[in-house]
């Protein structure tokens, strides 16, 4: 497992933490709730991390399944040239996105922690379809043949990694209390607004790492 490999995973970590629905989600409940705010916002994020684990997990042991059933060297290949092709489709596409107006993230129905479990999972099920700096890690991971031990800890480390901006939100939150509040008011305008060019933005960056660490390969 290489030193580049790592700072790859590490970058599109950092990437993913610019989810606009998790912080928005985030936001929201920061600037709403005044009962049980930890409790609830703790499992809200752990559904969300928990639930792009578990998917992570399941790609991986599909994916390396799949490696398994064909020749390494022409598998590879193929791998590296699908990558390579999505990479190339992904920063054309990024100067594509249309800047949206006003996006409407996900919202609690309820108070209960049932309801922020579903939260969660609305969240996580809106941005997979989406989360390409999580499909590019795995794809990174699946090309380099890494072992289950070696990727566990590497996909566990990358989810917790995405979700550390709302936790540090909240600490932030706890720390200065209502001096939070107009920074949270103006965040969550920034990000209800400018979701288009965040995607764009993400788009670019994880289709240059794509063709950057396939071109070796080739």
């Amino acid at each position: 497992m290489s030193v580049e490999l790592l700072l790859s995973i590490g970058g599109l970590a950092l990437l993913d933490t610019l989810s606009p629905a998790t912080i928005g989600v985030t936001v929201y409940l920061l600037l709403t709730e005044t009962k049980r705010l930890a409790s609830r916002l703790l499992i809200y994020l752990l559904t969300v991390a928990g639930f792009y684990f578990s998917v992570g997990v399941m790609l991986m042991l599909g994916m390396g399944v799949l490696l398994d059933a064909a020749v390494s060297l022409f598998q590879s290949r193929v791998v590296s040239w699908i990558m390579f092709i999505i990479g190339v489709v992904l920063l054309i596409a990024s100067f594509y996105i249309p800047p949206k107006k006003k996006t409407d993230l996900p919202r609690p129905k309820s108070k209960s922690k049932f309801s922020m479990v579903a939260l969660g999972i609305t969240t996580a099920l809106v941005e997979v379809g989406t989360a390409f700096p999580y499909f590019a890690a795995i794809g990174l991971m699946t090309t380099s043949n890494l072992a289950f031990y070696q990727w566990l800890p590497i996909m566990a480390g990358y989810n917790i990694i995405m979700v550390l901006p709302p936790l540090i939100l909240f600490m932030m939150h706890l720390l200065f209390g209502r001096m939070m509040q107009k920074p949270l008011e103006q965040l969550h305008v920034k990000i209800t607004k400018q979701s288009g060019s965040v995607l764009s933005w993400v788009l670019c960056i994880v289709g240059l790492i794509l063709i950057l660490n396939t071109l070796d390969y080739l």
